[in-house]
């Protein structure tokens, strides 16, 4: 009891002058374990078992967001393939490793998640998207993306996988050292457009519609019950959660201290009439993540079957690996692992309207709305969980095509979709900054070109 009571006084001591070092209050200090904690175990445990990233490099890489992180203690247990963190050895939290479904907080009862099993899809040796198989380099794009990720890295951008497809043929890939073809990288909000996907294919299938509402028991009673699944998709819905990612924050306790994401979005209150401010948000994302669970049956074991057998596996997605939260729930904002190859394909999917590999995931209709200017006021270049390049006054990338569209994701993950070019592009890194996408994918495209009239 004495060296509890002795840890706590410790624990904090150091809280205080973190407080005067940071420039923040106690109060904010006071939230920061919970946050912390979560975040570092979540994180840390995928990056090492899902991404195959060292111990060592999965907590550097918690440190890009704050140097507060270095006052934890992270320990890896190989034996359980879990993580926990702790600040001065008090509000440890752990994140446990699952086959096929990643990392997820032990936060509540989670024993349900042992029960769940994850189709296993089996690679083809065709050439890609169908397959692993690629076939020979276009030599100057090959050449292009190798000058650009070591410029990159060389500027501290810490760019791991490059890619370059050309229609259905991947022209171009680089890895940095430590990362290769079947690295499942992190795409953060990337994942927000797949769930967008994923209700394109219920929506072709007849489980839900664009313009249905009183989605929610709960919301049934109040303003709430106007908000559409064209709302959610779009970022319009009204809600009151913002994409704040401080101690304390709606969204960090969604995402790092919820048993279930989906449970702390659906409280929500509105702020907003819906389909008139834009906002953008993660809570909405998980919502429709709670929504197509529910369509399919309510049971996380028939959501992971249906996604992995009705839309991964016709895309050929055998590297990828979409978390669920506690309860069971895919986290569809934030949490998709994918190859760089695998990206490749999303964006392929979507440079084709719908269809990959013969298939048809979702109809032209969703995909044609789905890159239409939203209706909000405030920023129009939004469609369904798509960054549009055109929508508002003016262009969001000036130098590529006006057709331009992106999938776009924290530490600046990308995908680059030019239907006009047939074009994809994936970058995946963890850059703590800004990044060029719009330079650098413009110098893509003119060197691609140039070889082309060359030929």
């Amino acid at each position: 009891m004495k060296k509890l009571i002795v840890v706590l006084i410790s624990a904090s001591m150091v809280l205080v002058v973190l407080a005067r070092w940071q420039g923040v209050s106690l109060e904010y200090l006071r939230q920061a374990p919970a946050m912390l904690n979560g975040m570092a175990a979540k994180l840390s445990c995928s990056g090492h078992y899902v991404s195959g990233l060292s111990k060592s490099q999965a907590i550097m890489d918690l440190s890009s967001y704050s140097p507060l992180f270095s006052f934890l203690s992270v320990e890896f247990d190989d034996k359980n393939q879990s993580v926990e963190s702790s600040l001065m050895g008090t509000d440890a939290v752990t994140a446990k490793f699952r086959e096929g479904l990643g990392c997820s907080l032990e936060i509540g009862d989670t024993r349900p998640l042992d029960q769940l099993q994850v189709p296993v899809l089996t690679k083809s040796d065709k050439l890609w998207p169908a397959g692993a198989a690629v076939g020979g380099y276009d030599l100057a794009a090959q050449a292009a993306l190798e000058r650009l990720i070591k410029a990159d890295n060389e500027q501290g951008q810490d760019t791991r996988a490059l890619l370059l497809a050309k229609g259905e043929r991947i022209i171009a890939e680089v890895y940095a050292p430590g990362v290769d073809a079947q690295s499942k990288l992190l795409g953060w909000s990337m994942a927000k457009s797949v769930t967008a996907i994923w209700l394109g294919n219920l929506e072709m299938n007849g489980l839900l519609s664009l313009d249905e509402r009183n989605l929610f028991p709960s919301w049934q009673q109040d303003s709430r019950k106007n908000i559409s699944v064209r709302d959610m998709l779009t970022m319009t819905s009204g809600l009151d959660i913002n994409e704040d990612y401080g101690p304390g924050e709606k969204a960090t306790q969604m995402l790092f201290e919820s048993h279930s994401a989906s449970d702390f979005a659906v409280a929500a209150e509105s702020v907003y009439k819906p389909g008139v401010h834009f906002e953008y948000t993660s809570a909405g994302t998980n919502l429709l993540s709670r929504l197509g669970h529910e369509r399919i049956g309510g049971s996380p074991q028939l959501s992971i079957e249906h996604l992995y057998l009705e839309l991964l596996e016709p895309m050929g997605m055998t590297d990828t690996v979409f978390e669920v939260d506690s309860s069971g729930v895919f986290v569809g904002s934030s949490y998709m692992y994918a190859s760089a190859r695998d990206w490749g394909r999303v964006g392929l999917l979507l440079l084709r309207g719908g269809e990959i590999n013969g298939q048809r995931l979702y109809s032209k209709d969703w995909h044609r709305q789905s890159l239409a200017p939203n209706s909000s006021v405030n920023e129009r270049s939004y469609g369904f969980k798509l960054w549009l390049n055109s929508g508002d006054d003016e262009l969001r990338w000036r130098d590529l095509p006006v057709d331009s569209f992106a999938l776009k994701g924290n530490r600046k993950q990308l995908v680059m979709v030019m239907p006009s070019k047939d074009l994809v592009f994936v970058r995946l890194g963890w850059s703590p900054g800004d990044y060029p996408e719009n330079d650098n994918v413009a110098l893509l495209i003119q060197a691609q070109e140039s070889d082309a009239s060359k030929r």
